[in-house]
């Protein structure tokens, strides 16, 4: 019989999740022997912490390392089912901030999978806190250290890098082109954290999220790189169907062709590997 914890269950049945301020506030599962991660970082962390071998499942974002990649996968983080997760028997769940639907972990709360949220953030900070709560969570606090003080001191020496630079780049974001229509970031989002730590300051500051920009504020936005995830496939966008984009042809972006890709959850995952993105956006941003 799966044990789950009774605030946990509470906050579930009234459809919002209570959301750990800090690594403190998550304790160690009582068994976390088959264990399902939710969110491509939280994998992450838990192969760098070598308890790797604790999971039976992933979400279909955690491909990496090639171990987590070959583990089943039970959807996708915002939109999962429970029987999905069910399936696996788990006898935890650990989810990054964020997934759901609510419903879906009320389900897996009433059948008695012990679940934690841990929270999510786009900062230097935030993933030593992420760090630290998968580390609580599995009650492998000592190893959780170690890891989180590499992790800290790498990105302090990639952000050291930029500390002098007096212009900043200024970087779109595009998530996707979808009918013509540029999706780009604004606050508040992954995108915008890691061109912060890259030493970098967001084209567009005046919403938060993601949203479709008319050729006006494109132009006005004056970016002079363009910062894409590489997807690979039929999903991708082609430098030459962005660089002919009318308003990105304007921008000196456009004019430079000047794209820097990055694989999706290296480039916006602020899990173990982000201290090396860092490092290859400020190579791409200012030089090596």
């Amino acid at each position: 019989m799966f044990r789950f914890r009774t605030a946990v269950l509470a906050t579930a049945i009234l459809g919002t999740m209570a959301l750990p301020a800090t690594a403190q506030d998550l304790q160690p599962f009582a068994d976390s022997s088959r264990l399902v991660s939710i969110g491509a970082s939280l994998t992450e962390i838990i192969y760098a912490l070598g308890e790797g071998k604790k999971l039976v499942a992933r979400d279909q974002t955690a491909l990496y390392p090639e171990a987590a990649a070959k583990l089943p996968d039970v959807g996708y983080a915002r939109a999962l089912a429970p029987e999905g997760v069910l399936s696996v028997a788990p006898t935890a769940l650990l989810v990054t901030e964020g997934s759901g639907p609510p419903e879906a972990l009320d389900v897996l709360a009433h059948a008695g999978v012990e679940y934690q949220t841990v929270p999510e953030g786009y900062s230097h900070e935030g993933i030593l806190v992420k760090v630290r709560a998968v580390g609580q969570a599995l009650d492998v606090r000592e190893k959780a250290e170690a890891l989180a003080a590499e992790i800290d001191a790498d990105l302090k020496a990639a952000e050291a890098r930029t500390a002098d630079i007096a212009e900043r780049k200024r970087v779109l974001f595009v998530l996707s082109t979808e009918g013509g229509k540029i999706q780009a970031s604004g606050t508040d989002t992954a995108a915008n954290g890691i061109i912060a730590l890259a030493g970098a300051v967001n084209a567009i500051d005046q919403y938060s999220g993601y949203k479709a920009l008319t050729d006006e504020a494109i132009i006005e936005a004056a970016p002079d790189l363009i910062l894409m995830m590489d997807r690979g496939g039929d999903h991708d966008t082609t430098e030459g169907e962005l660089l002919n984009h009318p308003a990105i042809s304007l921008t000196e972006a456009g004019r430079n062709g000047a794209i820097v890709r990055l694989e999706g959850s290296y480039l916006l995952g602020f899990g173990p590997r982000t201290a090396s993105a860092v490092g290859e956006l400020i190579d791409a941003f200012y030089g090596p």
